[in-house]
């Protein structure tokens, strides 16, 4: 195994810049290297990406390619941060305000260098955003990976171009996976090698949930029942459903985990049972969800939730909760028939779920075998593997 680093100097940056990239960088070229271009930032919320990028790091060299980041220097630069999981974090920092064409011409410079430093020749080229291939296109892959985790076409500010670059992946890619079965049932219209892999769990990480634990100082003043959400609170979280289920039941108390984006934190209700304790770490996700009795999934019926299949459901489940959520196609087709997810589509029939969820929650040890028996083997670990064997079947 050889080591690219400890990189004195990030690529491209002047002499006169700090070092960001002291840590030493280990590649082995005797193994592939997975480039994985993400519209989604390594250290925002731990899902999809991570769980698997972190496994495959044990077999691939990984680099972990975000969005660019504006900064006020002049010249564009690469911040390299090894992840303590294995995984390589390559930022690209340009200057604010670089137009279209340059933008896309600095980042091509940028990964360039990079690659040819580590002096990579076995790549395996794997998107989360089509809109990557501005930059990647010209790349010589061994096998193109399209891992359609949602619909971002239906999400607010999507680019107006992304249907048309992710019409050329589906051209380039060799192998596409699928967030939930209902994106695999539109997917495999447009391309012949379509699996879906539905969200998975690391079970040992939320079964930590099931032992008793001291409440997290900003969650131990809040009283019982406590019904929790935990995830990101955007244009996908049901404001309003929220806000009626609040007010039918003033004496539940409502915990809301997770960072606020492209909504108006204004637009959120405010009642003194509804607590927004803003984002937490994936480690600390367990011990808030170990205080709750019931936990939620409010998600509004509208195009950005059309295709979801939230990683939360197992997560939720493993951690020892049961589960209340809006009639998402994914959840209800995988566990609407489960007994340990119940769906509820107005606030008066979420409130009598919730009532139900109580209930479930309050014989525990049949509740848990219940809920054991519904995961079955599920893991990342697991889903990992697969995806492995399907890329290793086209090198």
């Amino acid at each position: 195994m050889s080591w690219a680093g400890p990189f004195q100097q990030p690529i491209g940056k002047s002499p006169s810049q700090p070092d960001t990239s002291e840590a030493a960088v280990v590649f082995d070229p005797l193994i592939p290297t997975l480039l994985c271009l993400s519209h989604l930032r390594w250290s925002f919320v731990y899902q999809r990406p991570q769980h698997l990028m972190s496994r495959f790091a044990r077999e691939y060299n990984v680099l972990f390619f975000e969005e660019p980041v504006p900064t006020d220097e002049a010249e564009p630069w690469l911040e390299v941060r090894p992840d303590e999981e294995g995984v390589q974090i390559l930022v690209p920092r340009l200057p604010a305000g670089l137009e279209a064409q340059r933008t896309q011409a600095a980042l091509r410079t940028l990964l360039d260098t990079y690659l040819e430093r580590l002096e990579v020749e076995d790549l395996v080229l794997w998107y989360y955003t089509p809109m990557s291939l501005g930059f990647t296109r010209h790349l010589q892959p061994s096998t193109v990976v399209y891992d359609c985790m949602d619909e971002l076409s239906a999400f607010d500010g999507a680019p107006p171009d992304l249907l048309e670059h992710e019409r050329e992946l589906l051209e380039r890619a060799d192998l596409v996976f699928t967030g939930g079965h209902s994106l695999w049932e539109v997917k495999r219209e447009l391309h012949g090698n379509v699996h879906a892999f539905p969200s998975s769990v690391d079970i040992a990480h939320f079964a930590t949930a099931r032992a008793f634990q001291n409440n997290p100082p900003d969650q131990a003043g809040i009283g019982r029942p406590r019904l929790g959400f935990y995830g990101v609170i955007d244009e996908r979280f049901d404001v309003a459903l929220l806000d009626q289920v609040a007010a039918l039941r003033p004496d539940w108390q409502f915990v809301m985990i997770g960072p606020v984006v492209k909504i108006d934190p204004a637009s959120l209700p405010r009642r003194p049972n509804i607590h927004f304790l803003g984002g937490k770490t994936y480690d600390e996700l367990p011990q808030y969800l170990a205080g709750w009795n019931v936990a939620l999934m409010p998600f509004a019926l509208n195009e950005s939730t059309r295709f979801i299949s939230p990683t939360k459901t197992p997560e939720y489940l493993a951690g020892g909760c049961p589960v209340v959520s809006t009639p998402i196609t994914d959840v209800v087709r995988s566990y609407g028939k489960s007994g340990v997810v119940l769906i509820a589509d107005t606030p008066e029939k979420f409130v009598a779920a919730c009532e139900k969820a109580l209930d479930l929650a309050a014989d525990r040890p049949a509740f848990l075998e219940h809920a054991d028996r519904v995961l079955g083997d599920m893991s990342w670990d697991r889903t990992q593997a697969q995806m492995k064997e399907q890329i290793e079947c086209l090198r």
